[in-house]
């Protein structure tokens, strides 16, 4: 077992009666950042442990998804740093562009201003007021949370360090060739004015229209469908599968555009499945991104018809409209000729939205910065199949290569001002330099500095190498990179994920960024449901931390945590884990108070009785089961053992076992104390990275150590014992069945009944008191008559039920539920007995009543047994 420097004093601190957390969590934390226990010192000769945090926006605050993930993460990091390693968990923030932009544009708009009334650099000023006002109120959240971070080591996205890094990587792959600038089709958001990423789009099924149109005239016409009529005005062709035997005869000629003086070609192109629809797409390559691939094949015009706001600018009738305007007078115009074939509305389907302003997005042909992943993403693909970094779970590998082997070049430009500029400037001759960090940028008549600022997954993706200090080479890269766990939800896997496999791989010749990607799934309420804001399901953990503490909360969200599965959780959850902290203090309490002690060494195991060695056999099965669902990042299933082992094995069976040993007194009970002492050490230790709190409180007082934080990691010693655990195995089985027996007898827990126990010559000897004791039997006395026998494990219980019981209301009572527990099982086997249901029957309707039967027969045969050891009148 585990050595114990710090020895506890004869007289053992008292705790109090009630585990009070909101008297408790604020004072440990600030102890424990103040002596600095979360600082790493890269100096150390210890082996490092590094993981960064995946960094919250500055406007965000905390949220269940952060709590689940954080939780995690310090329970990693904590037990790391007791094995003895030199821990980095390193805290930081995203600058978060468009979410911050939008809000002090917010508060601009409440003074009646705009961004525009101000100019680009007093914008950006108000926002980094903004930050340090308002920003960064997450991270507060977290140190509420326990979060153990090294907050001397805190990043920003926009700090002087990282904003080098991010200037240092753009002119690397600037001259690289890896950067360039190009027309393409992009998300855009008209009402933030500016490209939006993949991930910044939330798609949703909307009530749209479907609406079918008849192109050409004559022998030549065809007709297409689209759910964005508006889009026609910029069609520059239509496009067949070139195997299509109806339209091969279209193939190469010009049809009329409907609304317009054009006429635009029928094209062939493979991209177009013959059996969706018509089998004829309308092409709009400016305003949509397969329509733009088949205009690059078939050399195309691009016709842009709408500005950044959604306006039409082409075509009179209909210029100046907004998009969604244009869209119903346009189908107005068209039903008018005779065009509009069919309309099918409401027509369900899934629009984009932007994730900050709920705008529906608008694919839109731009000039913008990009990134060539061809070489990028070979290379991320090619660390995870040669095992250099490992997805966890595994199955999420094949998402993983889905992704990366099939990535279009990454859209790096925004048109926000709240960001890191671009570092290109262009000259009046047309001239293009790209700037790198200790480069003095151009300067005289007609050199402008390129207006956008990069995506802030860009910045992000530099996160575990940037934040270390690179491109310098300091001494935190070189103790702590590359990093050990990224953990991180799987519904960002794709976007900053790849981004820093591709970047960190670039930067740090060929080192990965982590060697593990730990995947979690995403907090959902107690039915599965998804969390939101605009729902009320939606739950603010600083609340149930002040209602139950944080212990509770991280136990909670722990005990959900399998790899890449969604994580339900309820209020009466939490409630559940609160109960359990409370059931840590309270045993612990009881213990001390009954001499539990952590002086002195471990008595030999021959002085312990079957009950010691028991405990402590159990105590190194779990600490090895722990050890290795960490290691396989089975969070929910350590949570569970520990749950079991703590509050069943040590507080529900050894503690009252022992009980009758304390209460004795001599020898030993002095044993028996120590090696309770023993087992709540070790169980306060393997609890600690997780509820770190009540342990942190319990463990202090009991040993009088300095911090859990710093304390050592229970080893598993190699101690079992066989023979004690089979036996103490056989007091359960008699304790259990017997209070199966009185609960079935309606009987009270404390009720006290007057029984034989016969155990003579048998491995229940030694225990008779510790069994008399948990079953509440009294001695069998004058007049004892024996109601019911019952034999379980090699033990006769004999029991006294009268005047304990009314035995004729029960006989009652259980006759009327054998009745129904026999005209249950009838039907059952009625209806399976009849072919010509079963014939019919769907396959889950046969099995439900299947599960009848057997509930049945089971109750009957339950029943039947506690009719016979009723008592006889």
């Amino acid at each position: 077992m585990t050595e114990n420097p710090s020895q506890q004093s004869a007289s053992t601190p008292e705790l109090p009666t009630q585990y009070a957390p909101a008297e408790v969590e604020g004072k440990l934390y600030e102890r424990w950042v103040e002596r600095g226990y979360f600082t790493a010192d890269p100096a150390s000769e210890k082996p490092p442990y590094t993981i960064v945090i995946p960094p919250p926006n500055v406007t965000g605050a905390l949220h269940l998804g952060h709590a689940f993930q954080v939780t995690l993460m310090d329970a990693l990091t904590r037990r790391k740093r007791m094995q003895g390693f030199e821990t980095l968990w390193l805290p930081g923030m995203d600058h978060a562009g468009i979410a911050t932009q939008n809000k002090v544009e917010q508060q601009l708009a409440e003074e009646g201003k705009s961004r525009q009334d101000l100019g680009r650099e007093q914008f950006t000023e108000r926002v980094w007021q903004w930050k340090e006002e308002f920003g960064g109120r997450i991270l507060g959240q977290l140190r509420r949370l326990g979060a153990g971070l090294d907050w001397s080591r805190e990043r920003f996205t926009m700090d002087e360090g990282l904003s080098k890094a991010v200037q240092t990587i753009f002119k690397k792959l600037y001259d690289d060739e890896l950067i360039y600038r190009a027309e393409r089709i992009i998300n855009w958001c008209p009402r933030c004015l500016t490209a939006i990423s993949d991930i910044e789009v939330d798609y949703q099924d909307d009530d749209g229209e479907l609406v079918s149109l008849k192109y050409g005239e004559g022998d030549e016409t065809l007709v297409v469908a689209t759910t964005r009529v508006e889009t026609m005005l910029g069609d520059t062709a239509v496009a067949v599968h070139p195997d299509d035997e109806r339209y091969a005869h279209l193939i190469g000629k010009r049809i009329k555009l409907p609304l317009t003086n054009r006429t635009i070609p029928v094209v062939a192109d493979h991209h177009v499945d013959p059996e969706f629809g018509t089998g004829a797409v309308k092409v709009t390559p400016a305003h949509d991104p397969n329509d733009f691939a088949i205009g690059q094949r078939h050399g195309l015009e691009s016709m842009t018809i709408m500005d950044e706001r959604g306006v039409i600018t082409v075509h009179g009738p209909f210029e100046g409209l907004d998009r969604f305007e244009a869209r119903s007078a346009i189908v107005a115009a068209l039903r008018e000729q005779g065009r509009v074939v069919a309309e099918k509305r409401p027509y369900v389907h899934s629009v984009g939205h932007c994730s900050r302003c709920k705008t529906t997005v608008e694919p839109r042909l731009s000039l913008q910065w990009w990134v060539k992943v061809e070489t990028l993403a070979g290379a991320a693909g090619d660390a995870v199949r040669d095992g250099r970094v490992e997805l966890h779970p595994k199955e999420m590998e094949k998402r993983y290569f889905d992704w990366v082997d099939n990535l279009n070049d990454w859209c790096i430009s925004r048109q926000l001002w709240w960001g890191h500029r671009i570092p290109v400037w262009y000259g009046p001759a047309g001239e293009v330099v790209c700037v790198g960090p200790d480069e003095e940028p151009p300067s005289g008549d007609g050199w402008t500095q390129d207006p956008d600022v990069l995506d802030t997954w860009f910045s992000s993706g530099l996160w575990p190498f940037s934040t270390l200090g690179w491109p310098e080479e300091t001494p935190d890269l070189k103790k702590f990179y590359s990093t050990d766990v990224l953990l991180t939800g799987h519904d960002i896997i794709f976007f900053w994920v790849v981004r820093m496999m591709m970047f960190g791989l670039y930067a740090m010749d060929g080192e990965v960024p982590f060697k593990t990607v730990a995947l979690t799934g995403l907090v959902r309420d107690e039915f599965g449901k998804k969390m939101s804001k605009s729902n009320p399901n939606a739950v603010d953990p600083i609340d149930w931390m002040d209602n139950y503490g944080s212990d509770a909360v991280r136990f909670t969200l722990a005990k959900g945590a399998n790899p890449g599965a969604d994580v339900p959780i309820g209020e009466d959850w939490v409630q559940a884990s609160r109960n359990f902290a409370n059931k840590i203090w309270n045993a612990t309490r009881f213990a001390m108070m009954n001499g539990a002690t952590v002086e002195g060494p471990l008595p030999p195991v021959e002085q312990m009785s079957a009950t010691d060695r028991w405990i402590l056999s159990r105590l190194n099965a779990t600490v090895a089961e722990v050890d290795a669902f960490y290691d396989d990042f089975q969070f929910a299933k350590l949570s569970e053992a520990l749950y079991h082992f703590a509050w069943d094995e040590v507080f529900d069976w050894y503690v009252e076992l022992s009980k009758t040993t304390f209460f004795a007194g001599g020898e030993q009970a002095k044993v028996s104390a120590r090696v309770l002492g023993e087992v709540l050490d070790v169980t306060l230790r393997v609890l600690h990275p997780i509820v770190p709190f009540v342990t942190e409180q319990l463990w202090t007082t009991l040993t009088g150590g300095e911090s859990l934080v710093v304390a050592d990691w229970p080893e598993d010693s190699g101690f079992r014992d066989d023979a004690a655990e089979k036996e103490i195995e056989l007091v359960q089985q008699v304790v259990t069945e017997v209070r199966r027996f009185r609960s079935d007898q309606g009987l009270q827990p404390g009720q006290k009944v007057p029984a034989e126990l016969s155990v003579t010559g048998t491995a229940l000897a030694p225990h008779e008191a510790a069994i008399r004791q948990l079953l509440r039997l009294q001695p069998a006395g004058d007049g004892f008559h024996a109601t019911a026998t019952l034999p379980v494990a090699g033990a006769t219980v004999a029991l006294d039920l009268s005047g304990t019981i009314d035995v004729e209301a029960e006989r009652k009572r259980l006759t009327k539920d054998l009745g129904a527990a026999e005209k249950e099982k009838a039907q059952a086997n009625g209806k399976l007995g009849n072919e010509a249901f079963l014939g019919k029957a769907p396959d889950n309707v046969v099995d439900k009543i299947r599960a009848r039967l057997a509930k049945a027969e089971a109750d009957i045969e339950r029943i039947t047994a506690q009719l016979a050891n009723l008592p006889q009148s």
